[in-house]
């Protein structure tokens, strides 16, 4: 007799956990690899003395689960996925459920689903955030797809979920793909955050001169605010380790940064939907400056930057003003993020909940911080919010950073300091605030060699220049008079 209340394939580090925290909910898991073998290795060690099952095989799998069954693939986003469906496929009947854990591209899952759906199968693409670590004790789970799946699923996620003020971080997200969607986002932002905080350490010690040690207590003590959060946490942690020989294992790594594309995915995808979503951009592009190494070494030879000067004001208070300007910039980061999401939901006929998405991220994943539960009211407060910095909470917060936001920036530039995340955000700020940008000028340009039209601002329409309507100027009388309004440059 089928015992199985949920089936799970890909015996990593995240697989093995996650089945160990089901089976501490009091669920019976059944595990299963490609590689048998770790299946047997796993029921003999890390799972001994538990009531997980294994099997050998997908069919023997899927015979050992009620229905309707539920599996969740955590294996390499892409191909894998794919391989495995089509495996499980012959073994399942109408109304189970397959349910993607990896970090696959949203337009996979929106594709998975409309091609399970059609053979009368169920899937869920799930965001699954918290490493090794949450997915033993408690992850952030975002699940997203076939709607109907979502009642077969709900209890055994929401337990397995990390728990905050007796509320599990994880609820459904939405239809097709959006549960891989705002994982993604989810990693995008994460890409933001940590690039923001490297930054400021860089200020700390090539603009202050700080030890390690020093800065790791002013991480400490940022953790106690309003920049309460896993990445500081860590950070501070970081920083106080110490290598055999007593110093600081930090400062003996190589700084080149490594991506795995979910930052990239989100930029691109900014991009497509037109969305200002500059922050998470430049903190990917970090990455890419910081892989060209051999070539800034040879740049640090021969470009010349400012001659260095010992800072001579008041170093608290230049501490301070770097505290608020990493939370105002962190303010325009998931600002950006929750407009992306919103653009998204509009073209994809999402019906996004956004004080749920922040309430999600509030615990067992990389971003989770205190600052999601200001989002969360946020949100839950006005439902359609266009803009985070429309909220009375987060508008008097960015306008009581701003004096320091402004300095901090000013002065890392003397220094020749690179701030590419802390720039862009003031430099967003700045630019969402401003009734009028130069954008006329580009648009007069843009005419001018392709003739691809502009529109009058209103009030100052006349006979040639009309509301409303696509307009042409012969700009050098040598021109002709057609437009190329279905070219875009």
């Amino acid at each position: 007799m089928a015992t199985g209340d949920i089936g799970l394939i890909g015996l990593a580090v995240m697989g093995q956990n996650l089945i160990l925290n089901m089976n501490d909910k009091g669920f019976n898991v059944v595990c299963y690899n490609r590689t048998t073998s770790k299946v047997d290795h796993f029921l003999q060690n890390e799972a001994k003395g538990t009531n997980v099952q294994g099997a050998h095989s997908i069919e023997e799998l899927c015979a050992k689960l009620k229905r309707p069954r539920k599996i969740i693939l955590l294996v390499k986003a892409g191909p894998a996925v794919d391989d495995f469906i089509k495996q499980l496929e012959p073994h399942l009947e109408k109304g189970d459920i397959i349910i993607d854990g990896g970090n696959s591209h949203f337009p996979d899952s929106i594709r998975r689903t409309k091609e399970l759906e059609s053979k009368g199968l169920l899937f869920v693409g799930s965001g699954v955030s918290g490493g090794e670590e949450g997915a033993r004790y408690g992850p952030s789970l975002m699940p997203g797809g076939s709607p109907a799946a979502w009642p077969h699923i709900k209890e055994i996620f929401q337990k397995a979920a990390a728990q905050v003020n007796g509320e599990p971080c994880c609820d459904w997200v939405g239809e097709t793909g959006a549960g891989h969607y705002v994982k993604m986002v989810h990693n995008g932002i994460e890409y933001g955050d940590m690039q923001l905080i490297s930054e400021a350490y860089d200020i700390l010690k090539r603009g202050l001169g700080l030890s390690e040690d020093e800065i790791a207590d002013i991480f400490f003590k940022w953790n106690k605010g309003v920049l309460d959060s896993f990445l500081i946490d860590i950070t501070a942690n970081i920083l106080k380790f110490k290598d055999d020989d007593g110093e600081p294992l930090v400062t003996k790594i190589l700084d080149q940064a490594g991506q795995k594309g979910t930052g990239k995915w989100t930029a691109i995808n900014a991009l497509d939907a037109g969305m200002p979503v500059t922050l998470i951009g430049e903190a990917v592009f970090a990455r890419c400056l910081s892989s060209l190494k051999a070539e800034r070494i040879r740049a640090s030879k021969v470009i010349a930057g400012p001659q260095k000067e010992t800072f001579r004001g008041d170093k608290q208070q230049f501490i301070d003003d770097l505290e608020q300007a990493l939370y105002a910039s962190k303010i325009i980061s998931y600002t950006q993020g929750f407009m992306l999401m919103r653009e998204t939901a509009k073209e994809l006929k999402w019906n996004l909940n956004y004080a749920g998405i922040a309430r999600m991220w509030r615990g067992g994943c990389i971003i989770k911080s205190v600052f999601l539960g200001d989002i969360t009211n946020a949100y839950t407060k006005t439902p359609d919010l266009e803009s985070l910095l429309f909220d009375d909470f987060f508008n008097k917060a960015v306008h009581k950073a701003q004096p320091g936001w402004r300095r901090i920036i000013a002065q890392a530039v003397l220094w020749g300091i690179p701030t590419p995340a802390f720039s862009t955000a003031l430099a967003f700020f700045d630019g969402y605030r401003s009734e009028i940008v130069p954008a006329n000028l580009l648009q007069a340009q843009r005419d001018y060699f392709g003739a691809h039209t502009f529109r009058v601002l209103p009030g100052k329409e006349n006979a040639k220049l009309k509301a409303g309507e696509d307009i042409h100027i012969n700009w050098t009388g040598r021109g002709g008079n057609v437009s190329a309004s279905s070219y875009i440059a």
